[in-house]
């Protein structure tokens, strides 16, 4: 649901009762993904979300507004004077792993020409995740916790402008 100057929430998809519409609802807003993709990259700070996506300061605030009161981030803060905040997934922001696993596995294969930007990678042993996020070397299923995402040559350069996918 969107609010509107008259305080008033609407349904994006009123005439829709389906449970991808719903999460459209909440995830599917301009910015929104790449702003789960950066936090779940270990980007969390405000400054720093806006500094690597490129993305308007209001914009940024009310996407990660709409992800804290969905239950997606928590706020904490991490300094007092002046006091500044970071967001963090919570446990239903990181049931979203497997979208965003398979978003970046469709990617690869369909919209990116060239080299991958970035290989997911099991934290321990270094081995490259499979499609069912499973690592390839030592047979694990691989967790949220237990991934790393690591730049390639295409990647890291793309880190370097903004708005890098």
């Amino acid at each position: 649901m969107r609010r509107y100057a008259g305080g008033m929430l609407q349904r994006d998809y009123p005439t829709q009762y389906c449970s991808v519409a719903s999460t459209l609802e909440i995830i599917g807003e301009r910015w929104t993904i790449l702003v789960l993709r950066d936090v779940f990259r270990g980007i969390r700070r405000f400054d720093a979300l806006q500094r690597h996506l490129g993305v308007a300061r209001n914009i940024l605030q009310a996407r990660l507004e709409r992800l804290v009161e969905s239950g997606i981030l928590v706020k904490r803060p991490y300094q007092e004077r002046p006091l500044r905040h970071e967001y963090r997934l919570t446990t239903k922001g990181a049931d979203l792993w497997p979208v965003m696993v398979a978003l970046l596995q469709w990617g690869d294969r369909y919209a990116i020409e060239g080299e991958r930007p970035i290989i997911l990678q099991h934290r321990d042993c270094g081995g490259e995740l499979d499609d069912r996020r499973r690592c390839v070397v030592c047979g694990v299923d691989v967790s949220v916790t237990e991934a790393v995402a690591v730049p390639t040559g295409a990647g890291r350069a793309g880190l370097e402008s903004p708005a890098s996918v």
